[in-house]
């Protein structure tokens, strides 16, 4: 799966717990109708991956999705989702169009030689 968009945010890396986990956060602006903000997380080693880049950029990330169960202290089965990030890239923006042939000059075009006076006025309306 994959999310793309352009970055509105970087956070910096915090480990959480004694265990030495590392975490990143970023935030996509997906480019549709109606934009999303999606926050995906990289862990560990993959939180250097966001260092070359910045807000702004036009992004491609590959995700996976995450879910996990935890049972609260009242006994309650709580769930929660991640979108973690594995990849990242830039996306190629669009170059203007060139060398597109421009229409000819209506000089270019040859008159009509074969044009009879009565098939002039053969439309409906």
């Amino acid at each position: 799966m994959e999310v793309t968009g352009k970055i509105k945010m970087i956070d910096q890396t915090k480990e959480v717990g004694s265990a030495g986990f590392k975490k990143r956060d970023v935030v996509v602006t997906t480019d549709e109708q109606y934009p999303q903000h999606i926050l995906v997380q990289f862990v560990q080693d993959k939180t250097d991956l966001l260092n070359n880049f910045n807000v702004g950029d036009a992004v491609k990330i590959d995700i996976n999705l995450r879910g996990r169960e935890w049972t609260n202290p009242q006994g309650e089965t709580v769930y929660f989702n991640t979108i973690q990030g594995w990849r990242i890239g830039k996306l190629a923006t669009e170059a203007p169009v060139q060398n597109v042939p421009a229409m000819p000059a209506a000089a270019a075009f040859e008159p009509a030689n074969d044009f009879k006076e009565e098939d002039h006025d053969d439309l409906p309306f």
